[in-house]
């Protein structure tokens, strides 16, 4: 089941820094981010067999939702930097977009692979 965990983050007058790759539980491998995606747009629709994934909203909003490999509901709504939703592998899930500026943060375990890759929601799910 995705949890979310929160990101060490210092502030101070300037500002604030986040540092994510000591935060989340695995060690990343793959580093990309998806942004210029309309709003309502909706990406993902997948899971994956051995990858754990680490999604972070640096920027905008992002609604994440899915299925467990049981085919069980989740969902969270991603707003802040610091907080970030980690999926497990078998982990079904689809991210919409819900500003202009969303930027979205993907840490992976895995390096990129198609075979990794599950593209149907598990049996048993309602879409």
């Amino acid at each position: 089941m995705p949890s979310i965990i929160r990101l060490t983050t210092k502030t101070d007058e300037r500002g604030s820094l986040t540092v994510a790759e000591r935060g989340v539980p695995f060690t990343v491998k793959r580093v990309f981010y998806t942004y210029g995606v309309p709003v309502g747009t909706v990406r993902g629709g997948h899971g994956h067999i051995r990858a754990r994934i680490a999604l972070v909203s640096v920027a905008g909003e992002c609604s994440v939702s899915g299925f467990t490999l049981k085919g069980e509901p989740w969902s969270f709504h991603l707003t802040e930097p610091s907080e970030c939703l980690v999926l497990d592998p078998g982990d079904w899930h689809e991210m919409k977009f819900e500003r202009p500026d969303t930027i979205l943060l993907c840490l992976a375990s895995e390096d990129y692979d198609p075979a990794d890759y599950v593209r149907e929601p598990p049996v048993g799910s309602k879409q």
